[in-house]
């Protein structure tokens, strides 16, 4: 079983005084959800279990709605570490300097992430205090409203900080590399390792799945059919506002939930049965799991203490709509939910234009001011 130790670096070999890179990641959709987390695990020895799953997921790398993160580096000088470069969060108030740009422009409220992230990830990462960062990212999809912009986010700058450290380690292998991103990412946001690497990625050991693990993405290693290659994706923009209850505090209210358990067996139940379908190439089963999947996402939350719905009535209105539209036409098209109000509308290629209509014709109208997202399968970040 991998364990944390194995993404500590040895001394590095090399050095760097300055320089920059940039990575897109992609934003992701799972279809066997991520829901709770593990307060022990197994692998680390007594360490707080962060962002360790409570259950398997797996999910469709998208291509379209990404993240696009530089990351500017210059060696800090030591003998002005005790002077803040501007009053905020800089190397006087914990070792740790950067700079946040989203946009272009700088966001203050962004910085607190980071700093954590950074906390979290300093003992992977040892070469962080030496450098000044400058961090420049933008979104090609609204952030926060439920299409996994932090896990696009976290995967971006991952991907950034491992170029930095393959700098200072050239000997480190392409599989490493990938992996630590993978890893490193998932403590910015868990569902952030599975941007890193893959169309179909499952992170969270599951004994029928080789290699997979609770501390990093994998590539789904089984079969898939041809009817589930260059998959769509169309996302319904219901509501492009903040959501109303963040994924963190979501998570936390699994811990003694009375569904809990028998959900997280439902989990290891239809990611099972996923592998049987991605081989077959079952439409009809596919959809009867993802449609499972999000509906007992919802009602998670539904069911929780404190309880939410994160739904709107439009959200509901387009679910019925699809029933309505593949019961008539026996087209196989579905929807799954991340925990916001959008709805994400998938289908195989070949039946993309008769789709595309019917969303244009009968769905677009519950979506806020029309707008809606065009997505299919991608492979992960790529550097620019």
């Amino acid at each position: 079983m991998p364990s944390t130790t194995d993404f500590i670096p040895a001394k590095y070999s090399h050095s760097i005084e300055s320089g920059n890179f940039q990575w897109t990641s992609p934003s992701n959709i799972a279809l066997v959800k991520y829901w709770g987390k593990k307060e022990k695990h197994p692998s680390l020895k007594g360490e707080l279990a962060e962002q360790i799953p409570a259950n398997p997921s797996v999910s469709f790398t998208l291509n379209n709605c990404k993240t696009i993160t530089k990351l500017a580096f210059a060696k800090k000088d030591t003998s002005s570490l005790d002077c803040a470069r501007d009053g905020t969060f800089s190397a006087t108030d914990s070792g740790f300097s950067f700079d946040f740009l989203f946009e272009g422009k700088p966001k203050e409220d962004f910085k607190p992430k980071i700093q954590q992230f950074f906390e979290r990830v300093e003992k992977y990462l040892p070469f962080l205090k030496d450098y000044h960062f400058t961090i420049d990212t933008q979104n090609t999809f609204p952030h926060s409203s439920g299409i996994a912009s932090s896990a696009s986010g976290m995967a971006a700058l991952a991907m950034n900080l491992m170029s930095l450290e393959k700098v200072l380690n050239p000997k480190m292998t392409e599989e490493y590399f990938y992996q630590k991103a993978s890893f490193l990412a998932r403590l910015g946001s868990g569902s952030a390792c599975r941007s890193v690497k893959g169309d179909v990625v499952v992170w969270g050991n599951h004994s029928t799945i080789k290699g997979s693990s609770d501390l990093f993405g994998v590539e789904f290693p089984n079969a898939i059919h041809e009817n589930f290659k260059n998959f769509q994706d169309t996302i319904l923009l219901v509501d492009k506002g903040e959501k109303q209850v963040s994924s963190s505090i979501g998570h936390n209210l699994m811990t003694g939930h009375p569904f809990a358990e028998k959900r997280f067996e439902q989990a290891h139940e239809n990611l099972d049965k996923l592998i049987a379908v991605f081989a077959s190439g079952n439409l009809d089963e596919f959809i009867t799991i993802v449609e499972s999947e999000a509906l007992t996402l919802h009602s998670m939350m539904m069911t929780s203490i404190p309880y939410f719905i994160l739904m709107k009535p439009n959200t509901l209105q387009i679910i019925n709509a699809i029933w309505k539209y593949r019961n008539e036409t026996k087209i196989p098209v579905c929807f799954t939910l991340d925990a916001g109000a959008n709805v994400h509308v998938l289908y195989p290629e070949n039946v993309k234009e008769i789709v595309l209509q019917f969303i244009k014709d009968e769905l677009v109208g519950y979506c806020q001011n029309g707008h809606y997202i065009c997505d299919e399968i991608g492979m992960g970040s790529s550097k620019i």
